[in-house]
């Protein structure tokens, strides 16, 4: 009974101490969706059964914020419905999404410290992937230094596999050994926001040295740039403008020189909707240039932790977890935007072609020749609808089809086997994706 107490009157005074001193604040997220895909990422094969899953997200979230310190906690669970027998003991599906606290030096200068989201501008190179179910966050150290006009944040992280008292390894997938990252923001003018950024990312390569015992190795690939917003009234331009050099995560060391550039207008035609085109070039590397000097370099460039689905198309045909030869891509895009009270409405529609030449395999398998195929790639027609139910509970939904080319099905591997059209990509199947997702955010507790 005594510890008990104790219990109850520590946990008191936390609150007490919170509503005097600090705020804290308990809030929880609940997102079930449901999808139906058929062709989703890649083109569908023949006869290929469509498939329809429930994923969901599970958080609770924790922050308390003090005049010279913050801390914030969000523990996730995702899980696909059914994953989980229904007499389950245990699973493995609960995990830290972030877990960070901050110093305040004084009213300008932070540290940040722990498991944390990384998201700038507008999400192409760093961003948190919100619609994945799990999200991406890192482990880093983040020196934050804000005035009314300028923000200047440093990244630092160092990743190992698990504590170890001789050596570094650090062999998972999608993830770096290293980080050191700079990104600057300022008002140029009332008009012009501009922010740049310097990326140096170490991934841990497997070698074999000359005396034929493996070695660890780390190479290193920079990426500098900017992404610069020009607001004049209606109309607003946004332009992205990044190159990447050093070299891959390739054995041996390849010198890289890669870029991408995007440049997107937006009017607002009224309150209610607005318009927007854009296009946007990532580098890649020819299939069909066979010189010496050309196979000496690396052509691509890989937007390594960008949220790929907000911008080349919903389907993810393009850089998220689904290759596509290393071509490159070209993505010229209308998108359309209507809102009326609670409601939202949207439909983009993208042109994509390859950056790069993609061979004919057939051509050279029948005749030996170097062939370079039609660049295009596809279109595909995104359409979005959402409305808000009240202030915790909102309902999105949408639907995506694209129309593949033969060129795309050959990129993603999906080619007729046998008959006179025999390693041609095939392209005979309807490729959509559809879902409709229930989004619960409520605050249960501020002090």
């Amino acid at each position: 009974m005594k510890s008990l107490n104790k219990l109850i009157l520590t946990g008191a005074a936390v609150i007490i101490g919170t509503s005097c001193f600090g705020q804290f604040t308990l809030s929880g997220q609940l997102i079930p969706r449901a999808e139906y895909n058929h062709g989703y990422k890649s083109v569908a094969d023949t006869n290929q059964a469509s498939a329809f899953s429930v994923s969901q997200r599970t958080r609770i979230i924790a922050s308390y914020k003090m005049e010279d310190f913050d801390f914030f906690f969000s523990a996730q669970d995702v899980r696909t419905w059914g994953s989980t027998a229904q007499l389950n003991t245990t699973d493995g599906f609960l995990s830290v999404h972030e877990a960070w606290a901050k110093a305040k030096f004084n009213e300008k200068l932070g540290l940040k410290l722990g498991r944390q989201e990384l998201k700038y501008d507008d999400d192409r190179i760093l961003g948190n992937v919100d619609w994945l179910m799990q999200a991406r966050s890192h482990d880093a150290a983040v020196l934050q230094y804000n005035t009314e006009k300028t923000k200047l944040d440093v990244i630092l992280a160092f990743n190992q596999e698990k504590y170890a008292l001789v050596g570094t390894d650090y062999n998972l997938a999608n993830s770096y050994r290293d980080m050191q990252t700079v990104w600057f923001n300022t008002d140029l003018t009332q008009q012009i926001n501009m922010s740049l950024l310097f990326m140096n990312l170490g991934q841990q390569v497997n070698v074999i040295n000359t005396d034929g015992n493996p070695h660890k190795a780390i190479n290193y690939t920079q990426t500098i740039g900017t992404h610069t917003n020009f607001k004049f009234d209606k109309l607003n331009f946004a332009l992205n403008g990044y190159y990447q050099m050093g070299s891959p995560k390739v054995t041996p060391v390849t010198p890289l020189s890669a870029y991408l550039v995007g440049l997107e207008a937006n009017y607002k035609v009224s309150d209610n909707f607005s318009a927007g085109i854009g296009f946007e070039m990532q580098s890649g590397t020819s299939q069909t240039d066979t010189t010496v000097a050309y196979s000496k370099k690396a052509h691509s460039f890989t937007p390594f932790f960008g949220t790929n689905h907000k911008f080349n198309g919903f389907m993810d045909y393009f850089y998220v977890g689904s290759a596509h030869g290393n071509v490159g891509l070209q993505d010229a895009y209308l998108k359309l935007n209507y809102k009326k009270e609670d409601w939202t409405f949207g439909l983009a529609t993208h042109l994509f072609l390859a950056a790069n030449d993609v061979l004919d395999q057939v051509e050279l398998a029948t005749n030996g020749n170097i062939k370079a195929m039609n660049p295009m790639l596809g279109t595909e027609f995104d359409l979005s609808i959402g409305t808000k139910i009240n202030k915790s509970v909102s309902v999105k939904a949408g639907y995506s089809h694209m129309l593949a080319t033969e060129t795309l099905a050959t990129l993603k591997g999906v080619t007729y086997t046998t008959g006179p059209d025999a390693g041609k990509g095939r392209v005979d199947q309807i490729n959509n994706w559809a879902y409709v997702m229930v989004i619960f955010k409520p605050t249960f507790l501020t002090k």
